[in-house]
C-alpha cells in the first residue's frame, strides 16, 4: 500500500480520525488545544467574533438605551419597552419558523455558504441603517432592529451547520467553544470601544452621546462584515449531491418533514433538542433578566456597565477551559456540571443583597454560560448526520430561539403573584432539573454510532473541508 496521501476527495470524510503523518503542517500544541490549529478552523470560530458585535453593542448594551432615549423620544416609557421587547419577539419568532426551512434549503444543494451570506448581508446592511436614525425615528428603529436580529439569527442555522465538516469528532468540543471564546472576546472588544466613545464623545470630535451610538452601529456593521471575510475564503462549502426531479423549495420542504421523521430515529438528538428547550431557558432568563435583577438591588449604572463588560472577557478564558474539559471528560458530564453551576446561580441570587455579590454572581454565570452553550453545540453534531446537519441545526435553532420564551415568561408571573423577583429568581432552577434529568438520558455513544452508520448507509455526501486551501 503506498504511504502516500490520497487525493482531497478520497481523504476521509469530515469528522473522521486522520493518520498521523498525513503531511499536514503542524502547528503549536497550544492551537491544538484550543482548537484552532488549522486555517478553517480559525475562520470558522472567527465569525463568532464578527457577529458577537452585534449582540453586545446593539442587542444588550447600547441601543436599548439609545432607542428609548432618542428614537421613542416623547412616547411614554413603558409604551417604549413594549415597543422594543414586541420587535425583539417578532424577529424571534420569524427566524424559529424559518429556521428548519433555511436548514432543508442550505442541505439541498452546496448552498450553505452562500445562504449565510444572504443573511450578512441582510444584518450587515440594518446595523448600519440604525446609523441613520434619529429622534423619533422609533418606526423604522424598530424595522432595522428586527431585520438585523433575522440576518444574524438566520446566518446562525447555516453557520452552526458547518461545525461538523470543519471539525473531527475528537475536537468538535474544543472548536464549539472556541467559538464562544472568539465571540466573547471580538464583542467585548467593540463594547469597550464604543463605551470610551460614549463616555467620551468630544474628545473623538463626535457633538454628544447620540453621535458616538449612531457610530457605534455604523462600527459594528463595519465588523460584523470585514472579520467574516476568512469564513468565505478558508472554509470549503460541503459538496453534496443535487437532485433535479424537484424544485428547491418543494424538495427544501420535503428534506424538512424528512428530518422531522428522522428524529424518531435519532433518538438521542431529539431528547438533547427537549433537554436544551429547559435548560437553555433557565440560562437565557439569567442572562436577560441579571441587569433588572441588580438595578433593583440597587446597582449603581455604572457598576452594572463595568460588571457587564468585566463578564464579557471572564466568559472567554472559561468557555475555552469548558472546550478542553468537554473533550477530556465528554460533552454530557461537563454540561451536567455547568448545570450544576447554574442551579446554585439560581438559588444564590434569592440571598443577594450587595453590589459585590452581584460581581460574584455575574462572574460565576460568565465561568459556565459560554460552556454550556458550546459544548451543547457540539455535542448535537455528533448526534447528526453530518450530510443533513443543516437540516437537524435548522431544528435546533428552532429550540434556540423558542427556549428563549418561556422562562421570562416564568420569571414574570412569579414576580407578579409573589410581588418579588427574589422567588422569580429561584423559580429559574425547575429549568435546570428538568433540563439536567433529561439530558442523563441522552444515550451519547448509541446516539454518534447511529449518526455515522446513517450517513454510511446513505454514502459520504461531502468532502474533505479539513485541507488547507
Amino acid at each position: 500500500m503506498s504511504d502516500s496521501p490520497p487525493p482531497a476527495d478520497e481523504q476521509a470524510p469530515s469528522g473522521a480520525r486522520q493518520p498521523p503523518g498525513d503531511g499536514a503542517p503542524r502547528r503549536p500544541s497550544w492551537l491544538r488545544s484550543l482548537g484552532l490549529d488549522r486555517p478553517e478552523l480559525r475562520a470558522w470560530a472567527l465569525y463568532d467574533w464578527a457577529n458577537s458585535a452585534f449582540v453586545t453593542t446593539v442587542v444588550t448594551a447600547v441601543f436599548p438605551v439609545y432607542f428609548a432615549a432618542v428614537c421613542a423620544a416623547g412616547l411614554p416609557p413603558s409604551v417604549a419597552t413594549a415597543r422594543f421587547a414586541t420587535a425583539s419577539t417578532i424577529a424571534l419568532l420569524i427566524t424559529a419558523a424559518a429556521a428548519p426551512f433555511i436548514g432543508a434549503l442550505a442541505d439541498r444543494a452546496p448552498i450553505k455558504k452562500k445562504v449565510l451570506g444572504v443573511f450578512l448581508a441582510v444584518g450587515v446592511l440594518a446595523t448600519a441603517g440604525l446609523a441613520l436614525v434619529g429622534e423619533g425615528d422609533y418606526r423604522a428603529a424598530e424595522a432595522l432592529f428586527m431585520v438585523g436580529n433575522i440576518g444574524l439569527m438566520g446566518s446562525f442555522t447555516v453557520y452552526d451547520a458547518l461545525l461538523p465538516h470543519v471539525a473531527r469528532d475528537e475536537e468538535v468540543d474544543r472548536v464549539s467553544a472556541a467559538g464562544y471564546a472568539l465571540g466573547y472576546l471580538g464583542g467585548g472588544l467593540l463594547l469597550v470601544v464604543n463605551i470610551v466613545w460614549l463616555k467620551w464623545p468630544r474628545a473623538f470630535g463626535l457633538a454628544d452621546a447620540g453621535a458616538a451610538s449612531r457610530l457605534s452601529f455604523a462600527s459594528v456593521a463595519v465588523w460584523w462584515a470585514v472579520f467574516s471575510v476568512p469564513l468565505f475564503l478558508r472554509v470549503r462549502e460541503p459538496s453534496i449531491e443535487v437532485s433535479a426531479e424537484k424544485g428547491a423549495l418543494r424538495e427544501a420542504v420535503g428534506r424538512l418533514f424528512r428530518t422531522g421523521r428522522a428524529l424518531r430515529e435519532h433518538k438521542a438528538a431529539a431528547l438533547l433538542l427537549v433537554a436544551y428547550l429547559f435548560y437553555n431557558d433557565g440560562i437565557g432568563t439569567i442572562y436577560r433578566m441579571a441587569a433588572i435583577y441588580g438595578t433593583e438591588i440597587g446597582l449603581s449604572s455604572g457598576a452594572l456597565l463595568a460588571t457587564l463588560a468585566i463578564a464579557q472577557f471572564v466568559s472567554i478564558p472559561f468557555a475555552f477551559a469548558f472546550g478542553a474539559f468537554g473533550a477530556k471528560i465528554g460533552a454530557k458530564r461537563a454540561l451536567f456540571v455547568a448545570l450544576g453551576v447554574f442551579l446554585a446561580i439560581s438559588v444564590f441570587a434569592y440571598f443577594l443583597r450587595t453590589e459585590a455579590h452581584f460581581f460574584a454572581l455575574a462572574m460565576a454565570v460568565s465561568a459556565v454560560v459560554g460552556g454550556a452553550q458550546s459544548l451543547s453545540r457540539s455535542l448535537f453534531a455528533t448526534l447528526v448526520p453530518r450530510d443533513r446537519s443543516a437540516q437537524f441545526f435548522g431544528l435546533f435553532g428552532v429550540v434556540d430561539k423558542v427556549s428563549g420564551i418561556f422562562g421570562p415568561a416564568v420569571f414574570a408571573a412569579v414576580t407578579t403573584a409573589t410581588g418579588s423577583s427574589r422567588y422569580a429568581i429561584v423559580s429559574v432552577s425547575g429549568f435546570f432539573l428538568v433540563g439536567g434529568a433529561l439530558l442523563a438520558f441522552v444515550d451519547v455513544e448509541r446516539g454518534q454510532k447511529l449518526a455515522r452508520s446513517s450517513q454510511d448507509l446513505r454514502g459520504s455526501g461531502t468532502k474533505n473541508l479539513r485541507e488547507p486551501l
